[in-house]
């Protein structure tokens, strides 16, 4: 299929799909006139490679991960990629952590606000606003 058939098979842009290409996460081959076609495998492969963005991967490291995918029984890629998958989910867990904490911090502000506002509406005062 051409590229723009991958695009609108995976709602992928034909410019995402030419980076992915670029940093080697995705082949395809020319026809005698320059145009990219790509087998029906692609489409999973788009759609993994969406999953692995999606996951905060960078493009390095998703090309480190494919290549379990691309050779499944070869131990020593299987071993690389999951110490990649290990780093990965790590930092993730990371990040996790760390929106949580940002979310309760935003809680209680949100909570000291609210107080403060009943307060202020049953004293009976307007509220100054500042411009």
């Amino acid at each position: 299929m051409r590229i723009g058939e991958l695009s609108k098979r995976t709602g992928v842009s034909p410019r995402s799909l030419r980076y992915y290409e670029a940093q080697g996460l995705l082949t395809s081959s020319r026809s005698d006139t320059g145009q990219r076609h790509y087998s029906d495998a692609e489409v999973q492969r788009v759609s993994l490679i969406r999953q692995l963005f999606d996951a905060g991967m960078s493009s390095r490291v998703i090309a480190t991960v494919l290549p379990c995918v691309d050779v499944p029984g070869d131990l020593g890629i299987a071993e690389a990629t999951f110490a990649t998958m290990t780093r990965e989910r790590d930092r993730i867990d990371a990040d996790i952590a760390h929106l949580t904490e940002t979310r309760d911090a935003l809680d209680a502000l949100i909570r000291a606000n609210s107080r403060h506002r009943a307060e202020l509406s049953t004293a009976g005062e307007p509220v100054a606003r500042s411009a």
